[in-house]
């Protein structure tokens, strides 16, 4: 009896082991892990911007380094674009009727400087109580300009990423960080996420009703590239090493109880030899 209960002690844990991780197992591999990792670089790839300006006009635009920006002299007058730009008109990748016009502006890379681009666009009329301009990001300006089909790529672009807006009459400082996302089948996507901040500009300048500034600038944020990517914590050889352990356990086990049965059936025979050596000596 003790050597059927010593076995069972062993045998029942071990089998109740073998099925919780199996079962660990598939859990792991239906449930992934995200794993976001961060890499330190001293230069961006250039991003396009593309802003949708409609009647607004650029005014100016320049690249500064270590967050400064000198006074504007003459405010609503046109100045120097020393931005590297280009101007495009495509169709509405959602309506394919609406022509849309796009600036595209190439931003800033030196982010151990600082860089940034700021830029001033002006609006005479406009119809409507607020004004506002929208623009998006795409992470690579040089692959705009190197594109055979730009009208398809911005098309692209514009299904792909999300649009942003800034309103006349502030300063808008937009800074942005770079997600890269690696899906199942290795594939890589990239997005931004922005953090905004709205000064007023206070307007000195005797102007019409209906004229308006606008004002924005782009930096990085961080010199950190986020990586997200969902990793399987299971790992295969682990589990077939548990169970190698776990199945070596179990076969000590009937190693161990088979012995002691021998061992057992052997100490019985020599006491049923004893008993009847004894009792022939009585007779």
């Amino acid at each position: 009896m003790e050597v059927h209960e010593d076995a069972s002690s062993v045998i029942l844990p071990a089998v109740f082991l073998v099925y919780q991780t199996i079962s660990d197992f598939r859990e792991k591999l239906k449930h992934p892990v995200m794993s976001v990792t961060y890499k330190e670089v001293s230069l961006y790839d250039a991003p396009g911007i593309a802003f949708y300006p409609g009647k607004a006009r650029l005014l100016s635009c320049k690249h500064h380094y270590y967050d400064h920006i000198p006074p504007l002299i003459n405010p609503g007058q046109p100045g120097h674009i020393e931005c590297t730009t280009q101007r495009i008109n495509y169709t509405d990748p959602f309506t394919n009727q609406t022509m849309k016009y796009a600036l595209v502006v190439q931003g800033p890379r030196d982010v151990k400087k600082k860089e940034l681009v700021f830029l001033q666009f002006h609006l005479n009329e406009t119809d409507q109580d607020f004004s506002a301009i929208d623009y998006l990001l795409f992470s690579s300006f040089q692959e705009f300009v190197n594109s055979p089909e730009k009208e398809k790529f911005m098309k692209d672009c514009e299904s792909s990423y999300s649009s942003w807006k800034f309103s006349g009459g502030f300063r808008t400082w937009v800074k942005m960080s770079l997600v890269k996302t690696k899906e199942e089948d290795g594939s890589e996507t990239v997005e931004f996420k922005q953090e905004t901040s709205v000064v007023n500009y206070i307007d000195q300048r005797t102007k019409p009703r209906s004229d308006q500034l606008f004002f924005v600038v782009f930096e990085w944020k961080d010199p950190f590239i986020q990586t997200v990517q969902d990793i399987i914590t299971a790992n295969p050889w682990n589990m077939i090493a548990l169970l190698c352990g776990i199945f070596l356990a179990l076969f000590k086990a009937a190693d161990f109880a088979k012995l002691s049965v021998k061992w057992m059936i052997k100490i019985r025979k020599r006491h049923l030899k004893r008993s009847r050596q004894v009792m022939n000596h009585i007779s």
